[in-house]
């Protein structure tokens, strides 16, 4: 994939969301659970389902499964940074294509020593630094860290709680990293956001294309919720379309 050659993930929670962001001809999927609470590490049952599929479809290398012990920010102890090693070892056992990882520091910077850690336990994936970025003061110098570490790509909103309101810092990224990084961005992104994203010059495009369904099922006292979020067939039609059209213009 190039920057003349955009790129579209699905986040994905379950099977369903999977075989529909094959079916719609996404370029990857990041296999998460929780979205609710911004998405954490999906099931060992799940990412091998998922590989299963791709792998039934030839879609080879397109599941990029996102490992994150916990919710909150991006400080973690030694021992959800332990934790975080061995799903990604699992994930990579599982076949996975990559992973999605992101740590931080406490005065907000990118944990080198971390993500060190995370990329070694990657080997022979590609792995994307997660929005964590939207959460440090200079994108451009983390960047340039990312590069050093040998990421292959960021999520990123370019700071923003939309992506298409720090479209300006997305561009900006892209012209400082070149080709060293993929700049790929998600948050917030409806489907009439995906032309102006990809004019701007970003590799790729991410959205969960997720709509809230009712649960009619008895949950019972501490049962949870009665509704869920699944993957919108109709919106990630829509949104393949989008990245075509985009491709085409330009």
């Amino acid at each position: 994939m190039t920057s003349k050659s955009p790129a579209l993930e699905l986040a994905v929670q379950d099977l369903d969301g999977v075989h529909t962001a094959l079916r719609v001809g996404a370029n990857r999927i990041e296999l998460c659970g929780a979205l609710g609470v911004g998405g954490l590490t999906p099931s060992i049952g799940i990412i091998e389902q998922a590989v299963e599929a791709a792998a039934l479809a030839g879609a080879d290398g397109f599941v990029h499964v996102l490992v994150r012990p916990r919710p909150g920010g991006f400080v973690y102890t030694a021992a959800e940074v332990e934790t975080t090693i061995r799903d990604i070892r699992a994930a990579r056992a599982a076949g996975a294509g990559g992973v999605v990882i992101g740590a931080l520091t406490a005065s907000g910077l990118v944990d080198k020593a971390v993500t060190a850690e995370l990329l070694a336990a990657a080997e022979g994936m590609q792995v994307t630094f997660h929005r964590a970025i939207d959460a440090v003061e200079s994108p451009l110098q983390t960047a340039d860290v990312l590069v050093g570490l040998g990421l292959t790509r960021v999520l990123t909103s370019g700071g923003a709680a939309r992506s298409i309101d720090g479209i300006q810092t997305l561009g900006a990224l892209k012209q400082h990293v070149g080709d060293r990084l993929q700049i790929m961005a998600g948050g917030g992104v409806r489907v009439e956001d995906i032309g102006a994203l990809l004019a701007a010059g970003v590799d790729a495009v991410h959205l969960s294309a997720k709509v809230t369904v009712a649960d009619p099922s008895p949950s019972g006292p501490g049962g949870g919720a009665q509704s869920y979020d699944k993957t919108d067939g109709d919106v990630a039609a829509a949104a393949a379309a989008a990245v075509l059209a985009a491709t085409l213009e330009a």
